[in-house]
């Protein structure tokens, strides 16, 4: 999907629904195996989908983490570190034979995160589609999804940010350079909200980002192991 969309440069009406197809053998695997069907969330208790979670919840986490995560980046390293962040926050919530399966992808993740933030690899939409369905799909396996609902939160912010700006006002998000920093006349997303009227080297801007997402990924640990 990402080397489709670098490659042709899809509109965002089409790519949006393209994780779904990918979803498929994870619905299938977890139909195999029985995956638990149930969400447990603070407050609310247990909230059970049944055959719906296969064919509907299962689509929609994947749809929604990989394009989130799609759409937070643009800046070196943003694309990568905050990412990894998660993953690490889910591995160390995961049973140990699970955390052993994602030792070897993220070590590649982190040598190319490593690179990224020099400015030395661009990952493009290939990194950023496969780092979103490896994260969404590695929480429903190991049945972290509320860990992983709340560790994307900063990702959805900025989602719905750009989308409200763009379905209501028609107006795109955009930073402007003022010598080696960034800066931003608007607060159509994350990045933007950041530089809004504060200039910024580029990573500082990515910094704070990576910040705000541990904080999350640290509350999401904290709820999981008190939950």
């Amino acid at each position: 999907m990402g080397l489709l969309d670098d490659w042709m440069d899809l509109k965002w009406r089409y790519k949006a629904f393209m994780p779904l197809i990918a979803a498929l053998p994870l619905v299938y695997l977890a139909r195999e195996y029985a995956l638990r069907t149930a969400i447990s969330l603070p407050l609310i208790g247990v909230l059970d989908f049944g055959d719906a979670y296969y064919f509907l919840v299962i689509p929609l986490i994947v749809m929604v983490v990989t394009n989130v995560v799609n759409m937070l980046g643009g800046l070196n390293g943003l694309e990568t570190i905050c990412p990894a962040i998660i993953l690490i926050g889910l591995m160390a919530l995961s049973p140990f034979s699970y955390m052993l399966l994602m030792l070897g992808p993220l070590i590649i993740w982190i040598a190319l995160a490593a690179l990224n933030f020099t400015g030395k690899i661009f990952v493009g939409n290939s990194g950023s589609f496969a780092i979103g369905m490896t994260i969404s799909s590695f929480a429903v396996i190991a049945d972290l999804k509320l860990s992983l609902l709340i560790s994307i939160i900063p990702y959805v912010f900025n989602s719905s940010l750009i989308l409200l700006s763009v379905f209501l006002f028609g107006k795109k998000a955009g930073v402007t350079i003022d010598g080696n920093k960034l800066v931003s006349t608007h607060r159509r997303s994350l990045i933007t909200l950041i530089t809004y009227r504060r200039p910024m080297t580029e990573r500082r801007v990515v910094v704070l980002i990576a910040l705000l997402v541990t904080i999350f990924v640290a509350f999401a640990v904290l709820t999981e192991l008190l939950c």
